[in-house]
C-alpha cells in the first residue's frame, strides 16, 4: 500500500511540474483596433462608389467585414463627435456640442441664446478606454485628441497609457512634410510599434487620423498619380483625393501589420468617420455636409472586421451609432459596465454574430446652438445649423428646430411654423421632400418620441430670447434705407 501511495505521489509531482512549466494559457480576449477618419464622407470610400478617389485597403476591410449602410456619427463635427464615442453617452450628458462654441456665426441673426457648451471632456468622465484598462486592456490613442481644452483633460489622464500625436498641438495647420502628409504615416508607425510591444496581451489601439481635415495635403506621388487622372462627374479634386490615397495607405500598414503579427484573427477592428464630408467634396445624393444634421452631416461609412465572429462580404441595413461603439467594445473584451456612468448606446454584438437584433427603437442627435457658414443643400443660407434635435426611428427621420418650436407658436402653429421637418429615409435618402404636413400620424409619432427623450435625458433647450437679434432688412429696403 506505501508503494502503491507512493507511485501516484510521484505521478502528481510530475503532473504539476508539466503544468508550472507549460506556457500561459493563449488570451482569448480580442485585441480591439478603432480606425478614425477626420470628414470623411460616406460618399468619399471606393465602396460606396466615388468615381474618382481610390480607397484600396478600406475597399479590402469592406469585402473582409461587415458593412453598416446607415451608421451615423455622434454629431455633425469634430468635439462633440468625439466625445459622445469616447463617453458612449449622447451630447447632453457630456455637454460637449461644438468645437470651441455653441455660438458660431452672426449673432444679431440667432434668435435664441445658444446653451453654453463644454470644450472638452470633463476628467470625471469615465471613458471607454478608462473601462477598456480596468478590464487589463493595454490602451492607446495615436493622432486627434480634441477633447481637452479648458474644460476637458488630456488623453492620459482619460484612460489612455501610451499617447502619440505628431501634430501637436495645431493638428490642421499645413506642414511642409512631403513624406508624412497629415501626420499619417507617423501617427501609423506609432501605432504599429504599440501592437508590436502588446501582442500577448489584449490592446485598444484608437488610431485617430487628422486626414482629410483642412488644410488637405498628400504624397507628391499621391498628388501626381490623380492629377493625371480623369476627373469624375462627382469628385474631381486632386489634392483631396491624394490626402484620401494617403490614409487609405495608412489604414493598409496597419493591416498589413496584424496579419505578419498572425493576430489579425482575434483583433476586431472599425473603420468610420467623426462626420460627414465638407463642402469640398459632395456627399449627393445626400443632403448636407459637415456640421449638419441633414444625412450628409452624420453619416458615415462604417466598417466592422472579426474574423471567425462575423460573416466576410455582410451588410447590415439597421440605423446604427458610434455611441454603440463604447457598449460593443466592453461587450466583446467582456468588460463591465462602469458604475455609475450610463450608457445610450446598445452593444452591435446581436448584429455582427448574426443571431439577434438590437432592442431600441430610436437613435438621437441634440444640437442647442449655431454653426456658421451653410451646409451644401442646407435649410439655411447663413448657418449649417440652428438649434435642432433629431431623431431617427425606423425609416423615418424627424427635424424639430427649436428657433420655430419656441418662438412661433410650437406644436399650435406646426403645419405653418416650419419647426419641424419629417423624411422618409428610405424613399427619400436624400431628404427633398417634407412630408411632415401629410404623414401627420407619423411625425406626431416621432416628435412625442423626441420630446420624450428630451425630457428623460434631461436635455438643456435654448429657451431665452436674443436680445440683440436684428435681421438684416431685404436688399430692395436697405436700398430705400440709404
Amino acid at each position: 500500500m506505501r508503494s502503491f501511495a507512493g507511485g501516484w505521489l510521484i505521478w502528481i509531482v510530475v503532473l504539476l511540474g508539466l503544468f508550472a512549466s507549460a506556457p500561459a494559457r493563449a488570451e482569448t480576449r480580442p485585441n480591439l483596433l478603432l480606425i478614425y477618419a477626420d470628414d470623411l464622407g460616406w460618399k468619399d470610400v471606393g465602396y460606396q462608389g466615388t468615381d474618382f478617389y481610390e480607397t484600396p485597403n478600406i475597399d479590402r476591410l469592406a469585402r473582409e467585414g461587415m458593412v453598416f449602410t446607415q451608421a451615423y456619427a455622434g454629431a455633425g463635427n469634430c468635439a462633440p463627435s468625439r466625445a459622445v464615442l469616447l463617453a458612449g453617452q449622447y451630447t447632453p450628458r457630456h455637454a460637449v456640442y461644438a468645437v470651441n462654441s455653441t455660438q458660431r456665426g452672426p449673432k444679431h441673426l440667432m434668435r435664441l441664446v445658444p446653451i453654453p457648451n463644454r470644450t472638452g471632456l470633463h476628467v470625471s468622465s469615465v471613458t471607454l478606454a478608462d473601462a477598456l484598462k480596468s478590464a487589463g486592456y493595454a490602451t492607446g490613442i495615436f493622432g486627434k485628441w480634441h477633447l481637452g481644452g479648458q474644460d476637458g483633460a488630456p488623453p492620459q489622464e482619460q484612460g489612455f497609457d501610451i499617447v502619440f500625436d505628431s501634430r501637436a498641438p495645431n493638428p490642421n495647420r499645413r506642414r511642409d512634410e512631403p513624406d508624412d502628409p497629415k501626420g499619417i504615416y507617423s501617427l501609423t508607425r506609432a501605432a504599429i510599434s504599440f501592437i508590436e510591444d502588446n501582442r500577448n496581451r489584449p490592446f485598444f489601439a484608437f488610431v485617430s487620423h487628422h486626414a482629410i481635415h483642412t488644410a488637405l495635403e498628400g504624397r507628391p506621388s499621391s498628388l501626381a498619380k490623380f492629377k493625371a487622372k480623369t476627373p469624375g462627374q462627382q469628385h474631381q479634386d486632386p489634392l483631396y483625393a491624394a490626402c484620401l490615397y494617403d490614409l487609405d495607405d495608412g489604414v493598409g500598414l496597419l493591416l498589413r501589420k496584424l496579419d505578419e503579427l498572425g493576430l489579425a484573427q482575434n483583433t476586431l477592428v472599425v473603420f468610420t468617420s467623426d462626420n460627414g464630408g465638407t463642402q469640398q467634396s459632395s456627399q449627393e445624393p445626400l443632403r448636407g455636409s459637415k456640421g449638419g444634421y441633414y444625412e450628409g452631416g452624420i453619416r458615415e461609412p462604417f466598417i466592422v472586421r472579426w474574423p471567425g465572429v462575423l460573416k466576410a462580404g455582410s451588410r447590415s441595413t439597421v440605423p446604427v451609432h458610434q455611441v454603440d461603439l463604447y457598449p460593443t467594445f466592453l461587450d466583446a473584451a467582456g468588460a463591465d459596465i462602469p458604475r455609475g456612468h450610463p450608457l445610450d448606446g446598445e452593444s452591435l454584438l446581436p448584429l455582427l454574430k448574426g443571431d439577434g437584433e438590437l432592442r431600441r427603437d430610436a437613435i438621437f442627435w441634440h444640437f442647442p446652438g449655431y454653426l456658421d457658414t451653410p451646409a451644401i443643400r442646407g435649410r439655411d443660407p447663413v448657418f449649417r445649423t440652428r438649434p435642432v434635435s433629431v431623431i431617427r426611428k425606423g425609416d423615418w427621420k424627424l427635424h424639430l428646430y427649436h428657433e420655430e418650436w419656441q418662438l412661433d407658436g410650437g406644436r399650435e402653429r406646426i403645419a405653418t411654423n416650419r419647426a419641424v421637418e419629417l423624411y422618409n429615409i428610405a424613399s427619400d435618402i436624400g431628404e427633398r421632400r417634407d412630408v411632415a404636413d401629410t404623414a401627420r400620424r407619423k411625425r406626431d409619432e416621432l416628435l412625442n418620441d423626441l420630446l420624450g427623450w428630451i425630457e428623460a435625458i434631461k436635455a438643456p433647450l435654448p429657451v431665452e430670447r436674443n436680445p440683440t437679434y436684428a435681421p438684416e432688412p431685404p436688399a430692395s429696403k436697405k436700398q430705400a434705407l440709404r
